[in-house]
């Protein structure tokens, strides 16, 4: 009886296989297909899993799965109720991928107009927001650029020591040590001189006063003018009020404290100075060792080079300023000393650190000198104005271009617009620290524009 149904059924199979359409069905070939249940995934739990109590939650009940309806699709069903299926997402799944507090959502899209315009308006606030910072720090930050460029300056110094067998550190504190000798040498030169001229004008400030009152007596058109508009009397009458009412006194106490903080506040700036030159001078190399390193290394020895001739350019302009300065000091003295001016030590030593100013530092220097000069004798002023003004025209056009083209490679002519427009810019930092920038983007123009446009 079995064989009988085994051929009755093998007869049955040949039939329907020689029977099928060309385009036939895929449910009648031969053999038939068999629907196996498809292999749980990854993010679902077994059934093992379930029963060992491993996760937190169960997926819901799917029912028995026999068909795969219940279960989310076609071969979903194992005979087992877990409902989860290879067709759809159970809850318990979408939960785990959405994660604790929900699933994330999309990228905001960059070219939306209104993405562009939130951008745009942050971008304008950060940036008002940079611009008052700056001015807030103003001072602060020059501290720190005077001090980085003293550091830049005085490192070929240090190098020329190290070349002479001299240690790093040792070097540094040698010019760490001259620096401050010549700060002191400065502070204990001007400030006793000015001190004593101050206290002798405020003992002879009532012999100045009644020798302006007898040389007014004396001229006839003035003692008229005096007579007809009352000019001494109202000055007296005009003091002895201040006095009574104590405004002179506030007047001279208010100045007496302006002074000193002025004074307090440059010399706390002097040590700042100190302090930060010596730590950059200490710390340069690890400094442009870590800028250098912001470079992509096929482009890094490079920029390197480059970069170390920049600085030995800005010494070289620290070095040349500073020889120049040193010059007019040293000529200044000379003839301070042959007319005859009283504290020509101090007011040379004035002339020589203020010379160190682009552009304005030797006139000034010129009109301390000038001014002291005119108390003692109006010839000796005279003198030295003229001295002064043939010197600053020699300076200009001979020395300075020479020790300028020989030390930062700078043309004269491009040497002062830089200056010009520093000073313009950015005040006295500016025109310090113009001449150097020049030679920086100079040479940045003469290595790399230069030769890049020759290539096309």
């Amino acid at each position: 009886m079995p064989v009988r149904r085994a051929a009755a059924a093998l007869r049955a199979g040949a039939a329907a296989w020689r029977g099928r359409p060309e385009a036939g069905a895929r449910a009648h070939r031969w053999p038939p297909t068999v629907h196996l249940p498809a292999p749980p995934r990854a993010d679902h739990p077994t059934l093992d899993q379930l029963l060992r109590g491993e996760l937190a939650s169960a997926p819901p009940d799917g029912g028995s799965g026999t068909a795969g309806t219940e279960g989310g699709g076609p071969g979903a069903g194992t005979g087992v109720g877990t409902g989860v299926g290879t067709g759809g997402e159970s809850p318990f799944v979408e939960r785990r991928r959405a994660g604790r507090y929900g699933e994330p959502g999309r990228p905001l899209n960059r070219s939306h107009p209104f993405y562009l315009g939130f951008t745009g308006a942050l971008g304008v606030l950060l940036a008002y927001a940079i611009v008052q910072l700056l001015g807030q720090l103003s001072a602060v930050l020059t501290l720190v650029a005077v001090s980085m460029f003293l550091a830049l300056g005085l490192d070929p110094v240090v190098r020329w020591l190290q070349r002479h067998d001299l240690p790093r550190p040792l070097a540094i504190g040698v010019v760490f040590v001259a620096l401050v000798g010549l700060c002191a040498a400065f502070f204990s030169a001007v400030v006793p001189p000015v001190v004593a001229q101050l206290t002798e004008l405020t003992a002879q400030a009532p012999t100045y006063v009644q020798d302006l009152t007898e040389s007014i007596q004396r001229n006839e058109r003035l003692a008229a003018l005096d007579r007809e508009y009352r000019f001494t009397e109202r000055l007296q009458s005009e003091l002895q009020a201040r006095l009574a009412s104590g405004q002179t006194l506030s007047t001279v106490f208010g100045g007496i404290y302006g002074a000193g903080r002025a004074v307090a506040s440059g010399v706390a700036s002097v040590l700042t100075v100190l302090v930060l030159t010596l730590y950059f001078l200490a710390s340069l190399r690890g400094i442009t060792g870590t800028v250098y390193r912001l470079v992509p290394a096929s482009r890094r020895r490079r920029v390197q080079l480059l970069g170390d001739e920049v600085i030995r350019r800005i010494g070289g302009y620290v070095i040349g300023q500073v020889s120049i300065a040193a010059i007019n000091g040293v000529l200044t003295f000379v003839l301070l000393t042959v007319l005859g001016v009283p504290y020509s030590a101090a007011l040379a030593l004035v002339v020589t650190v203020v010379g160190l100013i682009p552009l304005v530092g030797a006139t000034l220097g010129a009109v301390v000198a000038v001014a002291v000069a005119l108390f003692t004798s109006v010839t000796a002023a005279v003198v030295l104005a003229v001295w002064f003004i043939a010197y600053q025209q020699f300076e200009n056009y001979v020395i300075a271009p020479r020790v300028m083209q020989r030390t930062v490679s700078v043309p004269g002519t491009l040497a002062l617009v830089a200056a010009l427009a520093g000073g313009s810019l950015l005040g006295l930092l500016g025109a310090l620290i113009a001449i150097p920038v020049a030679a920086g983007v100079l040479l940045v123009v003469q290595e790399v524009v230069m030769p890049r446009q020759d290539r096309h």
